[in-house]
Parts: structure tokens; C-alpha cells; sequence
């Protein structure tokens, strides 16, 4: 039988020539090195969160899923050496075991660590940067089977460029991260009005050390996660508060009303209305990784942006109009995310203070107007689209948006010239890479030497 492979949103699927799964970094370079002698492309895989065709090969997919050990700690530095395939939530439950965990983190803690980081998947904070920020090292095979150590002092512009490679340059095989004490957050959730909450949201973003902003569409209410960092005793919310927030709100009543919303969509404002009405306020106060983070099991579909944080108030009000106007069937929240700027050269944070502003949509909608419409709000700001997330942009879109994006390219001819870990998708958005590769993604190569 065919191999065959499909992301968690059920949306992007392929049929490679085979699924490597190593365990270790000696079976991914020998998986690897086997590719080239066969004349195959490689595509890295984690979780399967992204929304894009970006692990999307009729060569081989590396899956290494069974690359999760953590392989040193060192409490003193806070420095950790892990294998690249662990999962977020696995990776910071090990953490904590040694009174560490990650400086930051997204809302989503499913993925790979390997898969977040190439995206320049971040959480929310300005003072923050995203999760490739903390990234010290790591090692990447690469097209002939190598394992080459990637650091600042080794080698400073591979290392910009491979904490946000979207898996262009290679496999990442392990990480050294540098993560910081323990720590517990308070979070509260609550619905306040949206006027006065953006006429006061800098100053709210300020104030704690990490804010989020759900705009609830059809309506003029918003939804904020307001966290502060806290050194008191944890206190959960009761196992029934939490199955009521997570599961009825969150999951089921959620999934109810954008079913409905899809198949009788001018009911779409009521339906938002009536759903804004039962969201109340949620308190918790409990270990960082706890907090973090959301039980995701309705499938949707994203995209998001990073925009200059000047104009996240605008972008925002744009976006609501937009659904308003046009009576989109849109029930999910508009959110609203910040960080600081980072250096690595493919960051969707490379070089200014950030606002994330994603729109998402139910599995089985039909989104494509919807995003595109968004888009060209975001094209307005600079945007640059979350490299795991849906969008429409191409290199030549892109490149402009990029202060570093010439210093990517150099590093990718270097380590990956003959274009092996290239598909369709990132010749897309990345371009052809070396003399002769073209643009095309498809599953065979030059063949690669071992």
C-alpha cells in the first residue's frame, strides 16, 4: 500500500514515496543519505500543524515523531539539549521536572518542537520574543547525510537563519535551548467592550507580562487573556470550570456555532451575539506551561499576519468591518498577539516590535475569499504571513518585506544547493535556490552523495 500523509486540519495530504521514521540522529542521516542515492527530496514533519503545503513531498517525509528524548540539563545555564521531534507539551512537562520551562509559549502546545520553531511560531507578550529567539544551537543533517553544529560562534549566519529555516536548509536533528527558572502565571479571561479596550491597549499590553485580544466577531465585544507572572501558590479552576471553558466553550459550543453558521450563514450575526452572551469570566492561576496553552479539537483552518505594532488597532478595527460589512459567516474570534523583535533572518518578528493579527475559519468552510480579503488589509502593513499558516503570498512578494531575506538565500545555497529539501511550496515562497534548481517541487533531485 501507498504511503500517505495528511496534517491535523485534515486539509493538505500527499502521497510520498516513503515515510522515514528514525529514532535517533544516526537512522536520520542514514534516511537522508538513502534519499540522495535515490534521487529523492526530503520533507521534514512534526505535528502536522501547519496549515500550508509546506511538508507536502512525492519523495520522502522524515517523521520524527520518535526523535523526543531530552538529552541533557544543565539547571545552572538553563541551557537543554533535546531531540527536535518532541511535542511542546511533552518538552515543557520535562522541564519542569528539573524546575525550568520555556521562556515563552503559543496557545497550542501539539506541535513539534522542530515544527515550531522553523515557523516562527511565538506566544504573546511584548517584552517577549518568539520561541526560535532562545534557540543557542543545534545540529542539521544535510543533504549528503552530515550532521553539521550550528552556533552563533561557529557559524552566526547559519544560526539566523536555521532557527526559522521552514525546513529549507536541512534536518534539524537536536536543539540547545535556553530556557529560565520555573515559573506559575495568573491568567484572566473576561469580555469587555471594544472601544474602550482599544483606546487603552497599549497601556494594557504594558501591564502584563503577556495580554491577548479576541475580538468576537458581530459584535462590539472582545474577549482578553490578561497574564501576569506570579510567585503564589497555584490554584486551578475546578475540574468543572475548566470542562466548561475548555470543552463547552471552547471545542464544542464553538464547533456548534460555525457548523450553523456555514450551513445557514445570515444567521451568522445572531448566532455570534448569542454565543458572546454565555462567554463569562475564567481565572487561573497555575504553572506556566498549564496556562499556556489550549485544548484545540475543533479543526480550522488559520491565517495570520505580523504587522509593525503601530498598526494593530487599525488592522484590527479593518478586519472587524470587513466581517461585519460583508456579513461573513465568521463565528471565531480575530486575535490579537504581540512580541518583540528578533534577529533571525526568516522571523515574522525580524527587526520591530510585532503585532499578530490571525483569522481562522472551520475545516469545512470555504475560506479563500475571507483570507484573501484579510491579506490585502495586512499587504497594506508590510505584512508577513506565519510561515506554517494559510496565505497566498511568493517570493517575489515576500523578498521586499525581508531585511535579511538575501542572508537566508546565501546560507541555503550553502548547505542545501542542489535543492533537496525543496517542494512546491517552498520554491513558492522561497524561490529557486542554487544555479539550475528552478522552481519547481516536485519528488526527485539531483542525486546526493553520502
Amino acid at each position: 500500500m501507498a504511503a500517505k500523509w495528511r496534517n491535523w486540519a485534515r486539509q493538505q495530504s500527499c502521497s510520498p514515496a516513503r515515510i522515514e521514521r528514525p529514532a535517533n540522529e544516526e537512522q536520520l542521516s542514514e534516511a537522508i543519505a538513502r534519499a540522495g542515492r535515490d534521487g529523492l527530496r526530503v520533507r521534514p514533519v512534526g505535528s502536522g500543524h501547519s496549515f500550508t503545503d509546506t511538508c507536502l513531498t512525492d519523495g520522502v517525509i522524515v517523521d520524527q515523531s520518535a526523535m523526543r528524548r531530552v538529552l541533557d540539563v544543565d539547571t545552572e545555564s538553563g541551557l537543554v539539549k533535546v531531540e527536535a521531534g518532541i511535542k511542546l507539551h511533552r518538552l515543557a512537562a520535562e522541564l519542569h521536572r528539573y524546575g525550568l520551562a520555556l521562556e515563552n509559549q503559543g496557545d497550542i502546545d501539539k506541535q513539534s518542537l522542530a515544527g515550531a520553531l522553523a515557523t516562527a511560531t511565538h506566544g504573546t507578550g511584548e517584552r517577549f520574543r518568539n520561541l526560535s529567539a532562545n534557540v543557542v544551537g543545534c545540529r542539521l543533517v544535510t543533504a549528503t547525510g552530515e550532521a553539521v553544529e550550528i552556533d552563533e560562534a561557529r557559524d552566526a549566519d547559519a544560526w539566523r537563519a536555521a532557527r526559522v529555516s521552514v525546513g529549507a536548509l536541512g534536518v534539524i536533528s537536536q536543539y540547545t535551548l535556553r530556557c529560565v527558572p520555573a515559573f506559575r502565571i495568573h491568567r484572566v479571561d473576561e469580555v469587555r467592550p471594544v472601544a474602550p479596550l482599544l483606546a487603552d491597549l497599549d497601556r494594557l499590553v504594558a501591564a502584563h507580562d503577556h495580554f491577548e485580544v479576541l475580538a468576537l466577531p458581530h459584535t462590539d465585544k472582545v474577549l482578553t487573556y490578561a497574564s501576569r507572572r506570579t510567585d503564589r501558590p497555584a490554584a486551578p479552576p475546578s475540574r468543572l470550570a475548566a470542562r466548561w471553558n475548555d470543552d463547552v466553550l471552547s471545542n464544542v459550543g464553538l464547533g456548534a456555532a460555525c457548523h450553523l453558521g456555514r450551513l445557514v450563514p445570515g444567521a451568522a450575526p445572531r448566532i455570534a451575539r448569542a454565543l458572546s452572551g454565555v462567554v463569562g469570566r475564567y481565572e487561573q492561576l497555575d504553572d506556566s506551561h498549564r496556562v499556556y496553552a489550549h485544548e484545540r479539537r475543533l479543526r480550522f483552518t488559520e491565517m495570520e499576519y505580523a504587522i509593525p505594532r503601530a498598526h494593530a488597532v487599525e488592522a484590527l478595527q479593518r478586519v472587524r468591518a470587513l466581517i461585519a460589512d460583508r456579513l461573513l459567516p465568521v463565528l471565531f474570534p480575530v486575535e490579537l498577539r504581540f512580541t518583540a523583535p528578533d534577529d533571525a533572518f526568516l522571523s515574522t518578528a525580524y527587526g520591530r516590535d510585532t503585532a499578530y493579527l490571525a483569522v481562522h475559519h472551520v475545516a469545512r468552510a470555504e475560506y479563500e475569499a475571507f483570507f484573501r480579503a484579510v491579506e490585502a488589509i495586512m499587504d497594506e502593513y508590510d505584512g508577513r504571513p506565519h510561515w506554517g499558516k494559510r496565505h497566498f503570498q511568493t517570493a517575489a512578494t515576500l523578498a521586499a518585506r525581508y531585511p535579511a531575506w538575501q542572508k537566508f538565500q546565501a546560507v541555503r545555497a550553502r548547505l542545501d544547493p542542489d535543492g533537496m529539501f525543496t517542494n512546491d511550496y517552498i520554491a513558492r515562497v522561497l524561490g529557486p535556490v542554487g544555479a539550475g534548481t528552478g522552481a519547481c517541487g516536485g519528488g526527485s533531485a539531483p542525486a546526493q552523495t553520502a
